[in-house]
Order: structure tokens, then C-alpha cells, then sequence
């Protein structure tokens, strides 16, 4: 696959053995995330954890990488990112954790090298704020559920 975006990506000290993050398929938006745990880690019910990931990346000036749940952690055992989407700021150079919260029923095992959440890259458009009036437009104020069920 050709990408005009370069991730640099370098070991924190002992994840030798950690995989890099990668596509597992041609058409994946996110790159598994894996583990980098010493010894199995246990999620109770209801519980939430930050989970090393043995990395640390460079990301461009411009981009970001967003840490989102995967789905079949999320379907099958509850498992998913607790600040979902997770925020990587380009200027961040220390190791990538992801947060972990089990919304299942039975503890969760988390083992060395486990596939734990995605990695997904995105261009980042930084905003000039403008104090002003605002314009009117047909919806105005109209919150949560103003348009019925």
C-alpha cells in the first residue's frame, strides 16, 4: 500500500518483542495496537485500566492518530477505549497507553502482545476561534432528542 504519510515509530526499553502497529487487512483504516503488559493483566467488571503499548511515535505537524476500541473486543467480551477516540497530539513523544474499561460481565485477560485497540490516522484542521454573534438557522437551540424518536 503506498501512504504519503510516514508514522515514525521507535521501542520504549523491553518491548522488543511487541509488534509494530499494522493493517491487518488491504482495506483496514486502523492499525492494531498490541500490549505491552510484563505479566497477564486482569480488567474486572466495571473497571478500567491504562494498558502500555511499547511505542512511541513521531506524527506529522498536521495529523493525528486517534486510539479507537476494536469491535470485536467490544462485541464479544465489552472491552472498549475508555476515552474513545483517544487523542495522539503530533508533539507527544512519550509511550502510547491506551485506556481499557470492561463494560462486560466476566473479568477480561490481557496477555503480552494482545491486539488491544486501533490505531487510526487523520488530518487535524486547527480553527481560528472568533468571538461574535452567531447566525440564526431553523434548528436554533434545539438539544438532545428535538427531533423526536
Amino acid at each position: 500500500m503506498d501512504s504519503s504519510v510516514k508514522i515514525y515509530v521507535s521501542k520504549v526499553e523491553g518491548a522488543e518483542d511487541i509488534p509494530l502497529p499494522r493493517y491487518m487487512t488491504e482495506g483496514a483504516a486502523g492499525m492494531d495496537l498490541a500490549a505491552n503488559v510484563t505479566e497477564n493483566t486482569y480488567i474486572e467488571p466495571g473497571e478500567f485500566k491504562v494498558i502500555p503499548c511499547g511505542i512511541k511515535l513521531e506524527i506529522p505537524v498536521g495529523f493525528e492518530a486517534q486510539v479507537r476500541p476494536r469491535s470485536g473486543l467490544a462485541a464479544k467480551y465489552g472491552i472498549t477505549v475508555l476515552n474513545s477516540p483517544g487523542t495522539i497530539d503530533c508533539d507527544y513523544r512519550g509511550e502510547i497507553k491506551v485506556i481499557l474499561i470492561n463494560h462486560g460481565k466476566e473479568k477480561f485477560e490481557i496477555k503480552r502482545g494482545d491486539r488491544i485497540a486501533q490505531l487510526v490516522i487523520s488530518r487535524v484542521e486547527r480553527a481560528e476561534i472568533v468571538q461574535s454573534g452567531l447566525g440564526e438557522t431553523s434548528r436554533g437551540e434545539g438539544g438532545f432528542g428535538h427531533t423526536g424518536i
